[in-house]
């Protein structure tokens, strides 16, 4: 599997540092976006506390209203806010321990609650520790209970990710997918923890990445993260359009098929049935497979421009 290293993390904050009076005057900074100041401002917002441990920074935030809890709620809440700043918010404990074991080091800060320690396998970490009010709690994982919600952590996005839509991303393929053979498209997965389900699926089957074609949801999105188990942050993943996948399909040669019900009736063409005998010819062909959406399967695009498959299943037709 292709692993990159997230870029490195802003450099920490001293324990002297002054900070300013009014926190919540936006930092400025020259040649910066504002999504990037509101970066540097959260990063400046929480208050250092007197305690360390193996190199960990303990900061203290109780109010709702400091930076770093307005910019952690929209990075939950906002896809494009997480893209332009190249952010994530992680809820809970599990998933963060799952992420752990690939990039301990693009942790930014791990949030936990007035009085709790900092769990034994997370003892590596080196960044910032912040210690928050239950209240604080609550707005940022935007949970009615904080009970089980036992730490949340801001991670740096992961350099496999692309964005070709974006200005800062352009088109910029070349050493994300080199000579790929396997590629699952996604073409309008609109259910969250379906989308991270089928990222999970093409890491585990070591499929060389993942194609969201557009109207899928964000895999960033914090349900995603959670049913991907950690596989989003490992896994190339590209953003696109059809005609983003069409320039990458041509430069590998890549043959494009797309699952669909026999059953149904918005397909002009032949539908293969999936064999064995199907399987077999396609061992050597460098393939993009082509899944759709929930409610409304595959767009007209996908269906014009892919060969159709369906896996066969046995006593579905006394329910129709």
């Amino acid at each position: 599997m292709l692993l990159v290293r997230a870029p490195p993390s802003p450099p920490p904050l001293s324990a002297a540092t002054n900070f300013p009076a009014n926190l919540e005057r936006p930092l400025r900074l020259r040649g910066v976006s504002s999504s990037h100041a509101g970066v540097a401002t959260a990063a400046a917002a929480a208050k250092p506390a007197a305690s360390s441990l193996g190199g960990q920074k303990r900061k203290q935030v109780a109010s709702v209203a400091n930076p770093l809890v307005k910019h952690c709620v929209k990075l939950r809440l906002s896809a494009a806010y997480r893209r332009s700043c190249r952010r994530l918010l992680l809820v809970g404990l599990a998933p963060i321990l799952e992420v752990c074991r690939f990039e301990l080091d693009a942790i930014d800060y791990l949030l936990l609650m007035d009085g709790v320690e900092v769990p034994e396998a997370l003892r590596e970490f080196s960044g910032d520790v912040v210690h928050v009010s239950a209240a604080v709690m609550k707005k940022v994982s935007g949970m009615q209970s904080v009970d089980s919600t036992e730490a949340i952590a801001v991670m740096h996005m992961p350099n496999h990710f692309r964005d070709l839509g974006s200005h800062e991303d352009g088109d910029a393929l070349d050493g994300l997918l080199s000579y790929p053979k396997r590629i699952l498209v996604l073409d309008g997965i609109q259910d969250p923890g379906n989308l991270g389900t089928l990222i999970r699926s093409a890491c585990a089957f070591k499929w060389d990445g993942v194609f969201l074609l557009p109207a899928c949801c964000d895999p960033f999105n914090e349900k995603a993260i959670r049913a991907a188990r950690g596989a989003s942050l490992q896994l190339p993943i590209v953003s696109g359009t059809w005609h983003d996948l069409h320039a990458l399909m041509t430069k590998y040669g890549m043959k494009m098929m797309a699952g669909h019900p026999e059953s149904s009736s918005d397909a002009s063409k032949g539908i293969y049935s999936l064999s064995k005998e199907l399987a077999d010819s396609l061992l050597n062909e460098s393939l993009c497979l082509v899944l759709g959406s929930e409610g409304n399967g595959l767009s007209a695009e996908t269906l014009q421009a892919c060969e159709l498959v369906n896996i066969p299943m046995e006593g579905l037709d006394t329910w129709e």
